[in-house]
């Protein structure tokens, strides 16, 4: 079905041609754009008449690619209950005003639809509609044989399929935000009828069929991993990321946001079409398990592992390698875990905004430690025994905020003699690895003794302490700070200030891939030896036990890994667990319709206000989100695009 990218402003007839050359998967986008089929297409054709050109307009369809690295700009970051912000101090983030729930019709906030933003102005970044009219520009001119004649076959091959993946991708972005979409396979002609520009929203299925068929279009001419020449095309796609690509999509659409929801029966196209299939559909589950399996199967066949801490020379116990090979899965550039990083999005100011001042010299500008996980996140971690808080039948965390003084044996995790709330002690390798909090050891390359052991840097927030709530910008409003963003050579300088090494943000690690696998296999077939292997391997690497047998041994819910219901439990908490702070959860809540659960409940830390232990470990409530369904599950179109085509309609409740 042809489509028009331009559908939702006024045509404009005019035409900039690209002339900067942008440094590949380093480059920022152009600050202006083709908005149509230009009248010159003689002009047009110069972008195609030879190999170097081309190059700059494939950087181009690459550099609409989200910036996820930023938390300004990762849609999934601050938009949910994972991470909070102090309002309006440090940084404005209009995904922070949709967690606070303040969304709205007109001017909506992330407007990928068209592109502009609340916080004022377009956002070439997010012009998605803009950057699908690129690629199918790029793909018309390309796959013309007679064009670009020093162009050789398999480099011709190898970029179509690049843009393919690119143009699947955007729809497949788009779709996820706003559920059913119009299909953008083709440019329409400047001088079409406007019943061909008024273009309607497509069912589900219908995208999702048709984003799958380009993926696998594209998968025939994609490269091998291990055929990426390292440190030039780093981050560019290959058939592995593409494959993974494939079943995020497919597992989205076996979902049940899409796949069988009664809610969005009302939901019809301008047409009189339902745009939602509201017939469970079980075999969609298969469809993703083997999608998921296929990628599996082509990143380890490319040498892809989950990523484990080398040993060095520095003199570190099991525990804290163990919260290293965690920690640095996220942060050690392009390491063997990592299926698809994103070199235009690197993470720099995250791990600034991250931090927490550690020394008296350590400047908060430099430390700002603004991004804050509630209480409830910090519950959600399991216990050192690999179970649930609230499940475990050796532990009891009853009254949370007990004062505990650490002792020698949890010095690797709590500084010794410090003393914390109850909900700190004995917990599994994650929570101490992705989450610090006051009195929380946080070992770095410049640690004062060399090692893990005696002088070593340790998180002071109480009211007035270096962490503390003192500064007039830049405060934690809960009283945990995300370690897991912040790569372990940071350091810090004894005149002040810090220095990060940055990293290309990952899009998708293996251990996503194997936590895809186990849900979809265990929705479509039930509990099995397949699905506890691919959850074992995560928690192996957490250092922790398997999941039957840490359910047997400490769960007072012991048969839970033994049906279906259960296990999907588990696995959707070890994934919270696992891909905690990396975007992944406001997706997750979403397709598993679990957000008006989660997202109705207060956000709460502790009094960060307190000078003292017992005035410091009391549950505060920071916020009450609220979440309306089935409205809040998807964005709003924005109200100008309704009013220029009377053929879009707009999503439930807006």
């Amino acid at each position: 079905m042809k489509q028009n990218t331009n559908i939702f402003y006024r045509l404009k007839k005019s035409i900039v041609l690209i002339t900067q050359v942008i440094a590949l998967f380093f480059m920022q986008s152009c600050g202006d754009y083709l908005d149509v089929i230009p009248d010159n297409i003689a002009t047009l054709d110069n972008a195609f008449k030879l190999r170097n050109e081309a190059r700059k307009y494939l950087y181009t369809c690459y550099s609409y690619l989200p910036k996820n690295g930023d938390v300004i700009f990762n849609l999934g970051m601050l938009t949910g209950d994972e991470i909070w912000i102090p309002y309006r101090t440090s940084i404005t983030s209009d995904a922070f005003e949709i967690a606070r729930g303040n969304q709205r019709v007109s001017n909506p906030y992330l407007n990928v639809w068209d592109g502009t933003w609340a916080g004022g102005g377009p956002n070439d970044n997010y012009k998605l509609f803009i950057g699908l009219r690129h690629c199918n520009i790029f793909l018309d001119n390309v796959k013309d044989p007679d064009k670009i004649p020093d162009l050789d076959d398999i480099e011709r091959k190898r970029w179509i399929g690049e843009v393919e993946f690119l143009k699947a991708y955007y729809h497949y972005y788009l779709l996820r935000m706003y559920g059913p979409i119009p299909i953008i396979d083709k440019n329409i002609a400047l001088d079409a009828p406007e019943d061909e520009i008024n273009v309607e929203r497509q069912p589900v299925d219908a995208v999702v069929s048709y984003i799958v068929d380009l993926l696998d279009t594209a998968i025939e001419k994609l490269p091998e991993d291990n055929t990426i020449i390292p440190n030039i095309e780093a981050g560019r796609i290959s058939k592995t990321i593409a494959l993974s690509i494939k079943a995020k999509v497919l597992l989205m659409a076996a979902s049940p946001l899409f796949n069988g929801n009664t809610e969005m029966a009302p939901l019809i196209g301008n047409s009189g079409e339902a745009l939602f299939n509201t017939t469970y559909d079980e075999n969609k589950w298969t469809l993703a398990a083997d999608a998921a399996l296929a990628a599996i199967q082509s990143a380890e066949a490319n040498g892809k592992s989950l990523y484990e801490f080398p040993t060095s020379s520095f003199n570190l116990s099991s525990e804290t390698m163990t919260q290293m090979s965690i920690r640095q899965a996220v942060c050690e550039r392009w390491n063997s875990e990592i299926i698809w990083a994103n070199p235009n999005s690197q993470a720099s100011e995250i791990q600034r905004l991250a931090m927490p001042p550690l020394k008296l010299t350590h400047n908060h500008n430099d430390a700002r430690k603004i991004l804050s996980p509630p209480l409830k996140i910090a519950r959600m971690f399991y216990t050192k025994n690999g179970v649930p808080i609230n499940e475990d039948k050796t532990l009891d965390f009853t009254n949370e905020k007990e004062l505990r003084e650490a002792d020698f044996s949890e010095r690797f995790n709590i500084k010794e003699g410090d003393k914390t709330a109850r909900l700190n002690f004995d917990r599994e390798p994650r929570f101490y690895a992705d989450l610090a909090f006051d009195g929380a050891v946080w070992y770095k390359y410049d640690s004062p003794s060399s090692s893990d052991e005696g002088d070593v840097w340790s998180v002071e927030a109480k009211f007035g302490e270096f962490a503390g709530a003192s500064h007039a910008f830049h405060t934690n409003e809960t009283g945990y700070f995300v370690k897991k963003l912040v790569d372990w050579n940071q350091v810090t300088y004894e005149t002040g200030g810090a220095a990060y090494q940055n990293y290309a943000w990952p899009e998708i690690r293996l251990a996503e891939l194997y936590l895809m696998y186990a849900e979809a296999l265990n929705e479509s077939q039930g509990p099995s030896a397949t699905v506890y292997s691919n959850l074992d391997i995560i928690r192996d690497r957490a250092g922790l036990d398997g999941v039957v047998e840490s359910w047997a041994n400490y769960s007072s819910n012991p048969s839970k890994p033994t049906t279906k219901e259960g296990l999907r439990q588990i696995i959707r908490q070890e994934r919270m667990i696992e891909l905690a702070f990396e975007g992944k959860r406001f997706w997750d809540l979403r397709r598993w319709k679990l957000s008006s659960q989660f997202l109705n409940t207060p956000v709460t830390g502790w009094s960060v206000k307190g000078e003292d232990a017992v005035s410091y470990y009391q549950e505060r409530t920071i916020y009450q989100q609220t979440f309306v369904s089935p409205r809040d599950y998807f964005w709003p179109i924005p109200e100008g695009a309704i009013i220029q085509n009377p053929n879009l309609v707009q999503n439930l409740g807006w």
